[in-house]
């Protein structure tokens, strides 16, 4: 990835609790909370409100393994197949290039497909819908209920990849507002998976000014108690 393209990438991966300060009269950058930091598992899901598009119904799934491999090639994160496990919750949605795109809606659980994995690896993927323990039921999002026959819809709003990262071992990580947010042309593209690159960075980037504070903070410390 060129300087400019990550440089770009970086204008739209956010913490997300710099919502709201654009009064401060002094704007400092924010930081990623201690709890992604001491993270050691990653749940990767489908975001609930994901269609199937019509002309690549599997999209999502293929994006959802690709994230998977590319937190194995990290290897900071351990991945989990459990929410009750994660301590982390990593939500995608593969963008379709279109701010419109008309959908298949099949009720919240699929048959099970087989994708491609690194390695030569198989990895079964039974689930497109709500994923299990990470939205309340019968929440509003894209899906049907149970019993609802497959039918056609419209997805709007999703152009571009969306990576999102929830706190977890919390109720319902997904309905909470996620901590860290990524939305890029391409961004869930392999073999690169340019988003899961830009939270490393900003991991990075956060320890090393948590290093910082803590030796301020030490330092501090020395002078008042020669």
């Amino acid at each position: 990835m060129t300087i400019l393209a990550r440089r770009t990438m970086a204008t739209i991966c956010l913490v997300l609790t710099t919502v709201g300060m654009a009064s401060a009269k002094k704007k400092e950058k924010v930081y990623l909370p201690g709890y992604v930091l001491k993270a050691q598992t990653v749940l990767v899901v489908i975001l609930p409100d994901a269609g199937k598009t019509t002309d690549d119904p599997l999209a999502n799934q293929k994006a959802q393994a690709d994230v998977e491999n590319a937190f194995m090639k990290w290897g900071r994160f351990r991945l989990v197949q459990d929410a009750s496990q994660a301590d982390l919750v990593i939500g995608v949605r593969k963008g379709t290039g279109k701010n419109a795109n008309p959908t298949i809606n099949s009720g919240p659980v699929d048959s099970p497909v087989a994708i491609d994995t690194k390695d030569n690896q198989i990895r079964v993927i039974g689930q497109q819908g709500r994923p299990a323990d990470v939205t309340q039921p019968g929440a509003p999002t894209g899906t049907n209920g149970p019993n609802d026959r497959a039918h056609t819809g419209m997805e709007i709003g999703a152009k571009d990849d969306t990576f999102e990262v929830f706190q977890g071992n919390v109720q319902y990580p997904v309905d909470s507002a996620p901590v860290w947010k990524c939305i890029a042309k391409d961004g869930l593209k392999a073999p690169g998976v340019a988003a899961v690159d830009q939270f490393r960075i900003a991991i990075e980037e956060s320890e090393k000014a948590a290093e910082e504070k803590q030796q301020q903070s030490q330092q501090q410390g020395q002078k008042k108690n020669p």
